[in-house]
């Protein structure tokens, strides 16, 4: 039985994806802010241990990964999932909002992630098989920007970069790591997806977050082994994969640019290069 660790696990995204692994035979360790949500929640699976408090406070992210490791001996798979949003217009944003979506959406990635590849390095060092799964949480809006989310698109944006360096790091001991940009109707997203709350009459019913666990269940599984580095954008029955930032067209003056001879170039190298995606709500 492969052993599990689904973040942000009471409510959403989080919850759909632990009952997916549990319908899959996994044994899951869930985290959540809320005791009262994650009972509510391993009451549906057959074999789940819960573990309420911050994923981004950094010693209890550490307590989390031993707890899975001391409770089933291995710990094969990492879902980071809870998130967080404050959203604002960038001209009227507080630190505190600032603060609150970076600390949870990409410290709360990173503290378990950071604990997580220590044991399995440790794992490796020790001649032992490994065979591990992260699966990350950006977004779209990590990906194009989001009118309104400044804070929320930092915070994702920093997960999909996260997500690029930990796979280049981690594959040498067994480890893959990819992402998810999901679509789904959560607390979260209640007012961005208002027209799609009410599900369809018939039919198949796009924004519901079960949509969204059977590509993080097939990312945590062994068969999996074989992709890393990627973010899959998801949503109802649709998988895309992301194309992210890239070298594009360059010129190169073999010397220091002198300021007044650059308007010319920039407008040569715009004019080759492709459009960018438009930021939503733009």
């Amino acid at each position: 039985m492969r052993t599990v660790i689904v973040t942000g696990a009471g409510q959403g995204l989080g919850r759909a994806h632990a009952l997916a692994f549990a319908a899959t035979g996994h044994h899951v360790l869930l985290n959540d802010l809320s005791a009262e949500r994650l009972e509510a929640v391993a009451a549906q699976c057959p074999a789940a241990d819960v573990m309420a408090g911050d994923i981004a406070d950094w010693d209890f992210a550490a307590a989390l990964i031993e707890r899975a490791v001391s409770s089933t001996g291995r710990l094969d798979a990492l879902v980071n999932n809870a998130g967080l949003a404050r959203d604002r217009m960038l001209t009227n944003l507080t630190e505190a909002e600032w603060d609150a979506v970076i600390r949870v959406n990409l410290k709360g990635c990173a503290a378990p992630l950071r604990h997580a590849a220590a044991h399995w390095r440790a794992q490796a060092k020790a001649g032992a098989p490994v065979d591990a799964r992260v699966v990350n949480t950006t977004s779209g809006a990590g990906l194009l920007g989001s009118v309104g989310q400044a804070n929320y698109s930092a915070a994702k944006a920093g997960v999909a970069a996260l997500t690029q360096v930990a796979a280049a790091e981690l594959l040498r001991y067994g480890v893959t790591v990819n992402a998810i940009a999901p679509s789904a109707r959560t607390a979260m997203t209640e007012e961005v997806f208002a027209d799609a709350m009410r599900a369809p009459e018939r039919g198949f019913d796009t924004m519901a977050p079960e949509n969204v666990s059977p590509l993080v269940v097939w990312l945590a599984s062994a068969e999996a082994g074989f992709v890393t580095g990627r973010v899959f954008e998801v949503s109802g029955g649709s998988i895309s994969v992301a194309d992210g930032w890239q070298p594009g067209p360059a010129a190169d003056a073999g010397r220091r640019w002198d300021p007044a001879e650059l308007g010319p170039v920039v407008r040569d190298l715009l004019a080759r290069a492709p459009q960018p995606a438009a930021v939503y709500g733009a």
